[in-house]
Protein backbone atom coordinates (compact mmCIF):
# COMPACT_ATOMS: atom_id res chain seq x y z
CA UNK A 1 0.00 0.00 0.00
CA UNK A 2 2.85 2.43 0.88
CA UNK A 3 4.46 1.89 -2.69
CA UNK A 4 0.78 2.30 -3.82
CA UNK A 5 0.44 5.58 -2.56
CA UNK A 6 3.90 6.51 -3.17
CA UNK A 7 3.30 5.83 -6.92
CA UNK A 8 -0.14 8.07 -6.94
CA UNK A 9 1.94 11.10 -5.86
CA UNK A 10 4.23 10.87 -9.41
CA UNK A 11 0.96 10.81 -11.36
CA UNK A 12 0.62 7.67 -11.54
CA UNK A 13 4.43 5.47 -10.89
CA UNK A 14 4.49 2.55 -11.80
CA UNK A 15 1.39 1.25 -13.12
CA UNK A 16 2.53 -1.41 -15.53
CA UNK A 17 4.76 -3.49 -12.84
CA UNK A 18 2.83 -5.90 -12.24
CA UNK A 19 1.79 -6.58 -16.33
CA UNK A 20 5.39 -6.24 -17.61
CA UNK A 21 9.13 -7.66 -16.71
CA UNK A 22 10.55 -4.25 -16.98
CA UNK A 23 14.23 -4.60 -17.24
CA UNK A 24 15.49 -1.39 -19.37
CA UNK A 25 17.94 1.15 -17.29
CA UNK A 26 17.34 4.65 -17.63
CA UNK A 27 20.79 4.89 -20.01
CA UNK A 28 19.41 2.30 -21.83
CA UNK A 29 16.31 4.66 -22.25
CA UNK A 30 18.25 7.41 -22.93
CA UNK A 31 20.59 5.77 -25.65
CA UNK A 32 17.23 4.25 -27.49
CA UNK A 33 15.48 7.57 -27.62
CA UNK A 34 18.76 9.37 -29.18
CA UNK A 35 18.99 6.52 -31.88
CA UNK A 36 14.98 6.37 -32.93
CA UNK A 37 15.44 10.01 -33.43
CA UNK A 38 19.15 10.41 -35.00
CA UNK A 39 18.41 9.06 -38.22
CA UNK A 40 18.25 9.94 -41.75
CA UNK A 41 17.05 13.23 -40.94
CA UNK A 42 20.65 14.24 -40.01
CA UNK A 43 21.79 14.21 -43.75
CA UNK A 44 19.19 16.98 -44.11
CA UNK A 45 19.77 19.15 -41.47
CA UNK A 46 22.11 21.51 -43.06
CA UNK A 47 19.89 22.01 -46.13
CA UNK A 48 17.26 22.50 -43.78
CA UNK A 49 19.05 25.64 -42.82
CA UNK A 50 19.36 27.25 -46.20
CA UNK A 51 15.45 26.21 -46.94
CA UNK A 52 14.55 28.33 -43.74
CA UNK A 53 16.54 31.04 -44.95
CA UNK A 54 19.47 30.99 -42.32
CA UNK A 55 20.89 29.52 -38.54
CA UNK A 56 18.66 32.05 -36.32
CA UNK A 57 14.83 31.27 -37.78
CA UNK A 58 16.15 27.53 -38.02
CA UNK A 59 16.79 27.83 -34.32
CA UNK A 60 13.46 30.13 -33.65
CA UNK A 61 11.68 26.76 -34.81
CA UNK A 62 13.72 24.05 -33.11
CA UNK A 63 13.66 26.06 -29.51
CA UNK A 64 9.50 25.60 -30.12
CA UNK A 65 9.39 22.43 -31.67
CA UNK A 66 11.32 21.06 -28.53
CA UNK A 67 8.69 22.33 -25.89
CA UNK A 68 5.89 20.44 -27.94
CA UNK A 69 9.10 17.38 -28.79
CA UNK A 70 9.23 17.18 -24.76
CA UNK A 71 5.71 17.52 -24.14
CA UNK A 72 4.70 14.69 -26.08
CA UNK A 73 7.37 12.05 -24.93
CA UNK A 74 5.92 13.46 -21.46
CA UNK A 75 2.20 13.20 -22.18
CA UNK A 76 2.84 9.52 -24.28
CA UNK A 77 4.57 8.02 -20.26
CA UNK A 78 1.65 9.51 -18.38
CA UNK A 79 -0.98 8.00 -21.01
CA UNK A 80 0.60 4.62 -21.04
CA UNK A 81 0.84 4.53 -16.93
CA UNK A 82 -3.02 5.43 -17.02
CA UNK A 83 -4.49 3.55 -19.77
CA UNK A 84 -2.14 0.20 -18.69
CA UNK A 85 -1.35 -0.35 -22.59
CA UNK A 86 2.02 -1.09 -23.89
CA UNK A 87 2.05 0.37 -27.07
CA UNK A 88 1.16 3.96 -28.77
CA UNK A 89 -1.24 2.38 -30.70
CA UNK A 90 -2.64 0.51 -27.64
CA UNK A 91 -2.73 3.85 -25.62
CA UNK A 92 -4.36 5.79 -28.36
CA UNK A 93 -7.29 2.76 -28.65
CA UNK A 94 -7.62 2.71 -24.88
CA UNK A 95 -7.95 6.42 -24.15
CA UNK A 96 -9.73 7.87 -27.40
CA UNK A 97 -11.78 4.93 -28.51
CA UNK A 98 -11.98 2.27 -31.22
CA UNK A 99 -11.85 4.84 -34.31
CA UNK A 100 -9.01 6.63 -33.21
CA UNK A 101 -7.35 3.79 -32.63
CA UNK A 102 -7.69 2.25 -36.08
CA UNK A 103 -7.09 5.91 -37.12
CA UNK A 104 -3.57 5.40 -35.36
CA UNK A 105 -2.85 2.12 -36.46
CA UNK A 106 -3.35 2.64 -40.56
CA UNK A 107 -0.97 6.23 -39.23
CA UNK A 108 1.66 4.03 -37.43
CA UNK A 109 1.85 1.70 -40.31
CA UNK A 110 2.36 3.81 -43.59
CA UNK A 111 4.43 6.16 -41.64
CA UNK A 112 6.99 2.92 -40.28
CA UNK A 113 6.83 1.34 -43.35
CA UNK A 114 7.93 5.05 -45.24
CA UNK A 115 10.59 5.21 -43.17
CA UNK A 116 11.87 1.68 -43.14
CA UNK A 117 12.05 2.85 -46.84
CA UNK A 118 13.62 5.91 -46.51
CA UNK A 119 16.43 3.86 -44.30
CA UNK A 120 17.06 1.21 -46.32
CA UNK A 121 17.59 3.87 -49.22
CA UNK A 122 20.32 6.02 -47.46
CA UNK A 123 22.01 2.71 -46.40
CA UNK A 124 21.70 1.65 -50.34
CA UNK A 125 23.00 4.91 -51.10
CA UNK A 126 25.99 5.24 -48.71
CA UNK A 127 27.46 1.91 -49.91
CA UNK A 128 26.90 3.35 -53.44
CA UNK A 129 29.20 6.27 -53.16
CA UNK A 130 31.53 3.87 -50.91
CA UNK A 131 32.20 1.73 -53.43
CA UNK A 132 32.49 4.24 -56.01
CA UNK A 133 35.21 5.98 -53.86
CA UNK A 134 36.81 2.38 -53.57
CA UNK A 135 37.02 1.95 -57.48
CA UNK A 136 37.29 5.51 -58.80
CA UNK A 137 37.30 5.93 -62.22
CA UNK A 138 36.19 2.37 -62.98
CA UNK A 139 32.83 0.78 -64.45
CA UNK A 140 30.86 -0.54 -61.52
CA UNK A 141 30.64 -4.36 -60.92
CA UNK A 142 27.79 -6.21 -60.30
CA UNK A 143 28.70 -6.89 -56.82
CA UNK A 144 29.09 -3.19 -56.15
CA UNK A 145 25.47 -1.99 -56.85
CA UNK A 146 22.73 -1.37 -54.42
CA UNK A 147 20.41 -4.45 -56.04
CA UNK A 148 23.33 -6.69 -54.25
CA UNK A 149 24.84 -4.99 -51.20
CA UNK A 150 21.53 -3.78 -49.98
CA UNK A 151 19.53 -6.94 -49.99
CA UNK A 152 23.04 -8.93 -48.84
CA UNK A 153 23.26 -6.58 -45.93
CA UNK A 154 19.71 -6.95 -45.12
CA UNK A 155 19.74 -10.70 -45.11
CA UNK A 156 23.03 -11.13 -42.83
CA UNK A 157 22.36 -7.63 -40.73
CA UNK A 158 19.47 -6.03 -40.86
CA UNK A 159 17.20 -9.09 -40.30
CA UNK A 160 18.77 -10.66 -37.33
CA UNK A 161 19.00 -7.71 -35.51
CA UNK A 162 15.34 -6.87 -36.18
CA UNK A 163 14.10 -10.18 -34.59
CA UNK A 164 14.16 -9.41 -30.46
CA UNK A 165 11.01 -10.27 -29.00
CA UNK A 166 11.60 -7.02 -26.54
CA UNK A 167 13.00 -3.30 -27.52
CA UNK A 168 15.20 -2.80 -24.39
CA UNK A 169 17.73 -5.08 -27.00
CA UNK A 170 18.22 -2.58 -28.93
CA UNK A 171 20.28 -0.20 -25.84
CA UNK A 172 23.35 -2.21 -27.51
CA UNK A 173 23.11 -1.76 -30.79
CA UNK A 174 21.82 2.16 -29.88
CA UNK A 175 25.06 2.83 -28.43
CA UNK A 176 27.06 2.14 -31.52
CA UNK A 177 24.29 3.91 -33.77
CA UNK A 178 24.80 6.90 -31.42
CA UNK A 179 28.02 7.24 -31.47
CA UNK A 180 28.13 6.84 -35.65
CA UNK A 181 25.92 9.56 -35.51
CA UNK A 182 28.10 11.68 -32.99
CA UNK A 183 31.13 11.47 -35.65
CA UNK A 184 29.01 12.70 -38.31
CA UNK A 185 28.28 15.83 -36.45
CA UNK A 186 32.22 15.82 -35.49
CA UNK A 187 33.38 15.41 -38.87
CA UNK A 188 31.23 18.39 -40.47
CA UNK A 189 32.23 20.61 -37.49
CA UNK A 190 36.09 19.82 -37.71
CA UNK A 191 36.11 20.05 -41.42
CA UNK A 192 34.34 23.67 -41.75
CA UNK A 193 37.77 24.81 -39.68
CA UNK A 194 40.60 22.26 -41.22
CA UNK A 195 39.14 22.40 -45.12
CA UNK A 196 42.13 23.52 -46.71
CA UNK A 197 41.23 27.35 -47.92
CA UNK A 198 42.81 27.07 -51.82
CA UNK A 199 39.39 23.89 -51.48
CA UNK A 200 36.82 25.47 -49.99
CA UNK A 201 34.82 28.01 -52.22
CA UNK A 202 33.23 30.64 -50.32
CA UNK A 203 29.83 30.24 -49.50
CA UNK A 204 26.53 31.92 -50.21
CA UNK A 205 24.29 32.10 -47.27
CA UNK A 206 20.77 33.43 -46.95
CA UNK A 207 20.76 37.04 -45.35
CA UNK A 208 17.03 36.02 -44.44
CA UNK A 209 14.02 34.11 -45.01
CA UNK A 210 12.42 34.47 -48.57
CA UNK A 211 9.18 34.36 -46.74
CA UNK A 212 7.66 32.73 -43.75
CA UNK A 213 6.26 29.81 -45.43
CA UNK A 214 9.81 29.15 -45.84
CA UNK A 215 10.42 29.18 -42.53
CA UNK A 216 7.36 27.24 -41.66
CA UNK A 217 8.39 24.66 -44.15
CA UNK A 218 11.27 22.98 -42.12
CA UNK A 219 8.73 22.10 -39.46
CA UNK A 220 8.53 18.85 -41.46
CA UNK A 221 12.11 18.00 -41.79
CA UNK A 222 12.05 18.35 -37.99
CA UNK A 223 9.30 15.95 -37.07
CA UNK A 224 11.24 13.58 -38.95
CA UNK A 225 14.60 14.23 -37.57
CA UNK A 226 13.38 14.20 -33.89
CA UNK A 227 10.76 11.75 -34.21
CA UNK A 228 11.38 9.04 -31.33
CA UNK A 229 7.72 9.51 -29.99
CA UNK A 230 6.46 6.33 -31.80
CA UNK A 231 8.78 4.45 -30.02
CA UNK A 232 7.92 6.06 -26.83
CA UNK A 233 5.40 3.93 -24.98
CA UNK A 234 7.17 0.64 -25.70
CA UNK A 235 10.58 2.32 -24.12
CA UNK A 236 8.35 3.35 -20.91
CA UNK A 237 6.91 0.65 -20.31
CA UNK A 238 10.46 -1.46 -20.65
CA UNK A 239 12.08 0.70 -18.27
CA UNK A 240 12.73 -0.33 -14.53
CA UNK A 241 11.97 3.47 -13.27
CA UNK A 242 8.86 4.39 -14.55
CA UNK A 243 7.92 7.32 -12.35
CA UNK A 244 6.85 10.29 -14.49
CA UNK A 245 9.33 12.98 -12.61
CA UNK A 246 11.94 10.14 -14.22
CA UNK A 247 10.52 10.03 -17.39
CA UNK A 248 10.87 13.44 -18.19
CA UNK A 249 13.92 14.00 -17.26
CA UNK A 250 15.28 10.94 -19.41
CA UNK A 251 13.10 12.67 -22.17
CA UNK A 252 14.56 15.95 -21.78
CA UNK A 253 18.41 14.71 -21.74
CA UNK A 254 17.52 12.39 -24.92
CA UNK A 255 16.29 15.31 -26.82
CA UNK A 256 18.69 18.48 -25.58
CA UNK A 257 21.53 16.24 -26.79
CA UNK A 258 19.70 15.26 -29.79
CA UNK A 259 19.15 18.92 -30.59
CA UNK A 260 23.32 19.45 -29.83
CA UNK A 261 23.85 17.14 -32.64
CA UNK A 262 21.25 18.18 -35.17
CA UNK A 263 22.47 21.96 -34.70
CA UNK A 264 26.13 21.06 -34.77
CA UNK A 265 25.25 19.50 -38.30
CA UNK A 266 22.82 22.03 -39.96
CA UNK A 267 24.90 24.94 -38.40
CA UNK A 268 28.61 23.86 -39.89
CA UNK A 269 27.17 22.18 -43.23
CA UNK A 270 25.19 24.85 -43.95
CA UNK A 271 28.03 27.65 -43.64
CA UNK A 272 30.55 25.40 -45.00
CA UNK A 273 28.27 25.32 -48.57
CA UNK A 274 25.72 27.88 -47.68
CA UNK A 275 22.83 27.72 -50.23
CA UNK A 276 25.07 25.63 -52.51
CA UNK A 277 24.29 23.03 -49.40
CA UNK A 278 22.77 19.23 -51.01
CA UNK A 279 19.83 17.27 -49.54
CA UNK A 280 22.60 15.46 -48.22
CA UNK A 281 25.07 16.99 -46.64
CA UNK A 282 28.03 13.49 -47.60
CA UNK A 283 27.02 14.59 -51.44
CA UNK A 284 29.09 18.43 -50.87
CA UNK A 285 32.27 16.94 -49.76
CA UNK A 286 34.89 15.43 -52.12
CA UNK A 287 34.40 11.38 -52.46
CA UNK A 288 37.70 10.87 -51.86
CA UNK A 289 38.01 12.60 -48.68
CA UNK A 290 38.90 9.34 -45.91
CA UNK A 291 37.19 11.23 -43.05
CA UNK A 292 34.25 11.61 -45.23
CA UNK A 293 34.52 7.95 -46.20
CA UNK A 294 34.72 6.95 -42.86
CA UNK A 295 31.62 9.51 -42.12
CA UNK A 296 29.88 7.45 -44.79
CA UNK A 297 30.58 3.86 -43.58
CA UNK A 298 29.64 4.96 -40.36
CA UNK A 299 26.07 6.35 -40.53
CA UNK A 300 25.32 3.43 -42.69
CA UNK A 301 25.81 1.69 -39.36
CA UNK A 302 23.90 3.88 -37.63
CA UNK A 303 21.18 3.40 -39.84
CA UNK A 304 21.01 0.29 -39.68
CA UNK A 305 21.01 0.33 -36.12
CA UNK A 306 17.74 2.41 -36.02
CA UNK A 307 16.03 0.15 -38.54
CA UNK A 308 15.27 -2.92 -35.95
CA UNK A 309 13.63 -0.16 -33.57
CA UNK A 310 11.27 0.82 -36.72
CA UNK A 311 10.68 -2.71 -37.64
CA UNK A 312 9.81 -3.32 -33.80
CA UNK A 313 7.21 -0.83 -34.14
CA UNK A 314 6.03 -1.90 -37.19
CA UNK A 315 5.63 -5.47 -35.90
CA UNK A 316 3.98 -4.39 -33.04
CA UNK A 317 0.75 -2.96 -34.73
CA UNK A 318 0.59 -6.12 -37.08
CA UNK A 319 0.62 -8.06 -33.96
CA UNK A 320 -2.21 -6.08 -32.43
CA UNK A 321 -4.03 -6.64 -35.72
CA UNK A 322 -3.29 -11.02 -34.79
CA UNK A 323 -3.91 -11.15 -31.81
CA UNK A 324 -7.41 -9.15 -32.31
CA UNK A 325 -8.20 -11.61 -35.14
CA UNK A 326 -6.78 -15.00 -34.09
CA UNK A 327 -6.41 -14.27 -30.45
CA UNK A 328 -8.63 -16.34 -27.64
CA UNK A 329 -7.72 -19.04 -25.33
CA UNK A 330 -6.63 -20.96 -28.13
CA UNK A 331 -4.86 -18.89 -30.80
CA UNK A 332 -0.87 -18.24 -30.89
CA UNK A 333 0.83 -16.05 -29.13
CA UNK A 334 1.80 -12.90 -31.23
CA UNK A 335 5.05 -12.49 -30.06
CA UNK A 336 6.00 -16.07 -30.58
CA UNK A 337 8.51 -16.99 -32.74
CA UNK A 338 6.41 -18.49 -35.30
CA UNK A 339 4.54 -15.23 -35.75
CA UNK A 340 7.05 -12.73 -34.66
CA UNK A 341 10.04 -13.53 -36.82
CA UNK A 342 7.32 -14.20 -40.25
CA UNK A 343 6.21 -11.22 -39.53
CA UNK A 344 9.77 -9.55 -39.46
CA UNK A 345 10.20 -11.34 -42.55
CA UNK A 346 7.74 -9.90 -44.33
CA UNK A 347 8.34 -6.59 -43.02
CA UNK A 348 11.88 -6.36 -44.20
CA UNK A 349 11.16 -8.40 -48.10
CA UNK A 350 8.62 -5.55 -48.62
CA UNK A 351 10.80 -2.65 -47.56
CA UNK A 352 13.50 -4.16 -49.39
CA UNK A 353 11.34 -4.50 -52.43
CA UNK A 354 10.41 -0.87 -52.24
CA UNK A 355 13.62 0.69 -51.81
CA UNK A 356 15.01 -1.11 -54.87
CA UNK A 357 12.15 -0.17 -57.15
CA UNK A 358 11.45 3.43 -55.70
CA UNK A 359 13.85 6.05 -57.63
CA UNK A 360 13.78 8.65 -55.28
CA UNK A 361 12.50 9.08 -51.68
CA UNK A 362 13.94 12.80 -51.06
CA UNK A 363 10.78 14.21 -52.30
CA UNK A 364 8.37 12.34 -50.07
CA UNK A 365 10.86 13.64 -46.69
CA UNK A 366 7.59 15.87 -46.52
CA UNK A 367 5.51 13.97 -46.39
CA UNK A 368 6.78 11.08 -43.78
CA UNK A 369 7.38 14.94 -41.62
CA UNK A 370 3.81 15.54 -41.74
CA UNK A 371 2.20 12.10 -41.09
CA UNK A 372 4.84 11.90 -37.77
CA UNK A 373 3.15 15.28 -36.51
CA UNK A 374 0.41 12.94 -35.79
CA UNK A 375 2.39 10.91 -33.45
CA UNK A 376 4.31 14.00 -31.67
CA UNK A 377 1.63 16.56 -31.42
CA UNK A 378 -2.11 15.18 -32.54
CA UNK A 379 -2.23 11.60 -30.97
CA UNK A 380 -0.80 12.88 -27.80
CA UNK A 381 -2.57 16.09 -27.59
CA UNK A 382 -5.82 13.75 -27.16
CA UNK A 383 -4.30 11.24 -25.36
CA UNK A 384 -4.12 14.14 -23.04
CA UNK A 385 -7.44 15.56 -23.15
CA UNK A 386 -8.93 12.15 -22.85
CA UNK A 387 -6.35 11.01 -19.89
CA UNK A 388 -6.97 14.10 -17.39
CA UNK A 389 -10.67 13.03 -17.14
CA UNK A 390 -9.68 9.27 -15.56
CA UNK A 391 -7.42 10.79 -13.01
CA UNK A 392 -8.47 13.15 -9.92
CA UNK A 393 -6.94 16.63 -10.82
CA UNK A 394 -7.60 19.94 -9.38
CA UNK A 395 -10.22 22.01 -11.80
CA UNK A 396 -7.39 24.59 -12.31
CA UNK A 397 -4.91 22.23 -13.82
CA UNK A 398 -6.93 20.45 -15.64
CA UNK A 399 -8.34 23.03 -17.19
CA UNK A 400 -4.43 23.75 -17.97
CA UNK A 401 -3.69 20.20 -19.22
CA UNK A 402 -6.27 20.21 -21.49
CA UNK A 403 -5.82 23.88 -23.30
CA UNK A 404 -2.23 22.03 -23.61
CA UNK A 405 -3.65 19.43 -25.70
CA UNK A 406 -5.82 21.36 -27.20
CA UNK A 407 -2.81 23.74 -28.53
CA UNK A 408 -0.51 20.64 -29.44
CA UNK A 409 -3.83 18.97 -31.84
CA UNK A 410 -4.11 22.60 -33.19
CA UNK A 411 -0.34 23.01 -34.11
CA UNK A 412 0.06 19.15 -35.35
CA UNK A 413 -2.82 19.69 -37.43
CA UNK A 414 -1.39 22.99 -39.15
CA UNK A 415 2.02 21.30 -39.50
CA UNK A 416 0.29 17.83 -41.28
CA UNK A 417 -1.78 20.40 -43.46
CA UNK A 418 0.73 22.49 -44.59
CA UNK A 419 3.71 20.14 -45.06
CA UNK A 420 1.30 17.93 -47.44
CA UNK A 421 0.20 19.86 -49.27
CA UNK A 422 3.96 21.28 -50.29
CA UNK A 423 4.77 17.16 -50.40
CA UNK A 424 1.63 16.98 -53.05
CA UNK A 425 2.74 20.09 -54.88
CA UNK A 426 6.15 19.19 -55.64
CA UNK A 427 5.51 15.32 -56.44
CA UNK A 428 2.77 16.63 -58.89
Amino acid sequence: MEGQARASKDLPGKLLSATTNPTLSSLGAVFILLKSALGAGLLNFPWAFHKAGGMLPTFLVELVSLVFLISGLVILGYAASVSRQMTYQGVVHELCGPALGKLCEACFLINLLMISVAFLRVIGDQLEKLCDSLLPGAPQPWYATQRFTLPLLSALVILPLSGPREIAFQKYTSILGTLAACYLALVITVQYYLWPQDLRNEPRLSASPSSWTSVLSVFPTICFGFQCHEAAVSIYCSMRNQSLSHWTLVSGLSLLACLLVYSLTGVYGFLSFGNEVSADILMSYPGNDVAIIVARVLFAVSIVTVYPIVVFLGRSVMQDLWKRRYGGPRGSDPSGPWVRLPLTLLWVTVTLAMALLLPDLSKIIDLIGGISSFFIFIFPGLCLIYAVDTEPIRPKVKCCLEAWGVLSVLVGTFIFGQSTTLAVVELL
